[in-house]
């Protein structure tokens, strides 16, 4: 009478994954829960990113778009970029078009030269900013006297 007891190894390395040997078994076994612990936890951190960081920078206030236009418009110092939307599909990486306005210190370690934007700072800067343009504005439009 033939019986196969649990102690049998090839009982076992049937169970296995293949390329999993018996010694190394239980290590296979707590790597994977790592990995998958690992993933599920990113998956949940990028979940949660773009709605965190667009409160931070002033969402219910701004668009996202606004909130895109913004941030190049401060990376850059330049008040006339804004995002395209929908970008080209198989346009350029954003930061690839030649733009040379940035204030930075290039060098082996490039230091920028922009302010770091505060929390919900991007509402009061896009504010200032349409608040300069509406004045340049009503300065060249000519006055014209009123008739009666």
């Amino acid at each position: 009478m033939t019986t196969t007891s649990e102690t049998d190894p090839e009982a076992k390395s049937e169970d296995l994954p293949p390329g999993t040997t018996p010694y190394y078994a239980r290590m296979h076994r707590y790597i994977k829960r790592a990995v998958l612990v690992c993933l599920v936890a990113l998956v949940i951190e990028g979940a949660f990113t773009l709605p965190f960081m667009a409160v931070y920078y002033g969402y219910p206030t701004l668009s996202l778009t606004e909130i895109c236009s913004e941030l190049l418009k401060v990376r850059y110092s330049d008040d006339t970029l804004e995002c395209q939307v929908p970008y080209p599909a198989f346009g350029p990486p954003e930061g690839a078009e030649g733009k040379d306005t940035a204030q930075d210190e290039w060098g082996i370690q490039p230091v920028p030269k922009y302010h770091r934007i505060g929390f919900r700072e991007l509402v009061r800067i896009h504010e200032e900013r349409e608040a300069r343009q509406a004045a340049t504005e009503r300065e060249a439009r000519p006055t014209t006297p009123e008739q009666p």
